[in-house]
C-alpha cells in the first residue's frame, strides 16, 4: 500500500450556487443508478430536474476511481440480463442511449470454492440445470422446481411493484387483492423454501452461493431477494465496456436534455418542509433550493433520521418505522494493479467465490464474532480481463478487486475522523486484512504473487465517507423477509412532496435499484402520463 490520492475520474459537475439553472421540478438526493433512472425518465416528461451527489463524482455505487495509473469499479462487478431483449436491458439502453456496450463473461462465469470442491453456474437456463445435475443426479427434481420457483418470484415481483407504486386510494382497494396473489416464498428465508426441495446441504450452498450479491446467507435472507438474484444471472454475467463510470456518464445528458443537471459535491443538510409539504432542500454552504418535489436516493434510514426534520419524522410515525429495519453488512474491498496485461497474467472472465464451507451462516456468525477468524466470503473480480476497453485506456495493465464482508463495529473507533487522515493504527488494521485477502487471491491466481505494483484497501468507513451509508452497508436495508413486509417502504411517503427511489424500495444492486427508479418515476408522474415513455422504452 502507498499513501493515497484523490481519484481523477469524475463524472458531473461541481456544485456551486451560480450554477443552479432553476426553477427546478425535481431535486434528487444522491445520484446512484436509483437517482439517476427517477430524473433521467421524469426529464424524458420535460421535467427540470437538479441530482445533488455529495461525492465527488456522480454514479453512487457504480462509480470508478483512477489511482496510480489504474482504473476500478467500486460496485458494478458483472450484471445479468444484458445478452437479450430483457426488462433490464431494454431500460438500460433507454437510460443511456444505446450507447453503453455490455461484453458477455465466460459461460463460467461464476466459480464456488466450497471448502475444497470447486463447482461453476453456468450460463443458459438448460446449461445451469444440466450442469448441476452432473454433480447432483439425485437431486434432478429439487433443480427443476428450484427452476420453476424463479419463474413464480420474478412473476410474483411483478405484483409485489404494482402494490407499491399504486396511489393511496387504489393502493386502499387494490392492495389486499394484490398482496393475496403474491406466492408464499414472499414471505420465507432462502433457507425454508431450499430446505423443503432438498436435504442435501452441499446443493442448498451452490444455489446460494452468490449470497454476497444480496449480503445475506441462505438463513438470513429473503428467497425473493436470492430468486430475483439467481434468475438474474441464468443466462450470464455481463461487463460495462469502458468501466461502470460509463453507466452514470451515458445518462447524463438525459437529464441535462431539459435543462437539468448533476452537480457533485452538493451535500443537502436537510429536506425542506413548510406547511406539512417538502419543498426543497437547505445544502451543506447554507442555500436553499426550492422544487415541486423532492427525491431521496439516500436511502431510508438516511432520509428519515438525518435528512427529514426530526419533528416532521415523529409526525408521520417515520422514527418508530425505522427502528423496524437495519442496514445491511459492510464490506472489505482490495483494489489491485498489475504491471502486465490481463492476457499475460491469464486473468479469468470469470469470478470466484471462495467458501470455507457449505454452511455460510455459521461462517458468517463466527467471523462477526471473532472479526480475526476465516473470512466467511471472499469474492475476487477480474475487470480488465472483463472489459474489452480496458487495455486501451491503461495499456500494459492490469487490475484484480477483492472484496469480503465486515462488520462495521471493527472499524467504528476511527468513524469521527477525515477519509486519508485516520492515523497509522488504521492504516495498519487495514493492512492486516489487506494481506490476509491476498492470500485468498494467490491460493487461488498464484501467478500473481509477487507482481502486484499497486494496492489499497477500502473499509466500511469509506463507503460512508463517499457514499453516505452511515454505518458502510453495501445494500442499503438488510433484505431479509421482514424488509419485504414493509409497506411504507415505497416511492410515496407520509409527506406530500418527498419521495423515496432506489434499492431500499424493491430489491438490491444495480438492477434493483434501477426498477426502484423506475417505479418512482411512475409513482410520481402517474402511469398515464409515463405510459408513452414505458412505450418508448419497452415497445
Amino acid at each position: 500500500m502507498r499513501n493515497i490520492q484523490p481519484s481523477t475520474l469524475r463524472i458531473g459537475r461541481r456544485y456551486r450556487p451560480g450554477r443552479l439553472n432553476g426553477p427546478y421540478d425535481a431535486l434528487v438526493i444522491g445520484s446512484g443508478i436509483g437517482g439517476l433512472t427517477t430524473a433521467a425518465l421524469l426529464a424524458e416528461l420535460g421535467w427540470r430536474v437538479a441530482v445533488l451527489e455529495q461525492h465527488y463524482t456522480a454514479g453512487g455505487a457504480t462509480h470508478s476511481y483512477e489511482r496510480a495509473g489504474y482504473e476500478w469499479d467500486v460496485g458494478v462487478h458483472y450484471l445479468g440480463d444484458m445478452g437479450a431483449r430483457t426488462t433490464v436491458r431494454r431500460m438500460m439502453d433507454f437510460l443511456t442511449q444505446g450507447q453503453l456496450d455490455w461484453a458477455p463473461m465466460d459461460a463460467h462465469y461464476d466459480r464456488f470454492f466450497i471448502g475444497d470442491r470447486v463447482y461453476d453456474a453456468v450460463a443458459g437456463r438448460a446449461e445451469f440445470r444440466d450442469n448441476l445435475v452432473a454433480h447432483f443426479p439425485r437431486e434432478a427434481q429439487a433443480i427443476d422446481r428450484y427452476l420453476q420457483l424463479l419463474g413464480e418470484v420474478s412473476r410474483g415481483m411483478r405484483t409485489f411493484t404494482l402494490d407499491r407504486t399504486l396511489p393511496p386510494w387504489a393502493a386502499a382497494v387494490a392492495g389486499p387483492l394484490l398482496r393475496r396473489r403474491l406466492p408464499p416464498s414472499f414471505d420465507r428465508t432462502t433457507w425454508e423454501v431450499l430446505s423443503e426441495l432438498t436435504d442435501d446441504p452441499e446443493l442448498i450452498a451452490v444455489l446460494t452461493g452468490q449470497w454476497g450479491d444480496l449480503g445475506l446467507p441462505p438463513k438470513r435472507s429473503s428467497f425473493v431477494i436470492q430468486a430475483l438474484i439467481a434468475k438474474h444471472y441464468l443466462h450470464g454475467g455481463f461487463y460495462p465496456v469502458g468501466g461502470a463510470w460509463r453507466i452514470a456518464d451515458t445518462i447524463l445528458p438525459r437529464i441535462r436534455a431539459t435543462g437539468g443537471e448533476v452537480f457533485t459535491y452538493a451535500r443537502v443538510e436537510q429536506v425542506l418542509v413548510q406547511e406539512g409539504r417538502a419543498c426543497g432542500v437547505r445544502m451543506a454552504d447554507g442555500n436553499e433550493i426550492a422544487a415541486r418535489c423532492v427525491i431521496s436516493d439516500a436511502g431510508a434510514i438516511n432520509t428519515f433520521a438525518r435528512l427529514l426534520p426530526a419533528e416532521v419524522a415523529g409526525q408521520h410515525g417515520y422514527d418508530r418505522l425505522i427502528e423496524g429495519v437495519k442496514p445491511s453488512i459492510g464490506h472489505l474491498g482490495v483494489y489491485i494493479g498489475l504491471q502486465g496485461t490481463a492476457e499475460e497474467f491469464r486473468l479469468p472472465k470469470t469470478n470466484y467465490w471462495i467458501y470455507p464451507g457449505n454452511d455460510y451462516d455459521a461462517a458468517l456468525d463466527r467471523f462477526l464474532a471473532d472479526p480475526d477468524g476465516p473470512f466467511p466470503a471472499v469474492y475476487i473480480s477480474f475487470p480488465s480481463a472483463k472489459d474489452p476497453d480496458f487495455a486501451r485506456r491503461h495499456p500494459g495493465k492490469a487490475t484484480i478487486e477483492i472484496v469480503a464482508p465486515a462488520p462495521y463495529e471493527t472499524f467504528a473507533p476511527w468513524a469521527g475522523r477525515t477519509w486519508g487522515q485516520r492515523g497509522e493504527d488504521y492504516q495498519a488494521l487495514k493492512q492486516r486484512y489487506g494481506e490476509r485477502l491476498l492470500e485468498h487471491l494467490y491460493d487461488k491466481v498464484p501467478q500473481v504473487r509477487g507482481r502486484i505494483d499497486y494496492w489499497e484497501v477500502s473499509t466500511p468507513l469509506s463507503m460512508k465517507w463517499f457514499c453516505g451509508w452511515e454505518r458502510g452497508e453495501l445494500y442499503g436495508l438488510d433484505h431479509d423477509p421482514s424488509r419485504m413486509r414493509q409497506r411504507w417502504l415505497r416511492p410515496r411517503t407520509k409527506v406530500p412532496g418527498l419521495w423515496l427511489t432506489g434499492q431500499d424500495i424493491m430489491s438490491c444492486g444495480v438492477s434493483g435499484a434501477m426498477m426502484g427508479g423506475l417505479a418512482a418515476a411512475t409513482a410520481i408522474a402517474g402511469v398515464r402520463r409515463m405510459a408513452p415513455v414505458m412505450k418508448q422504452v419497452f415497445g
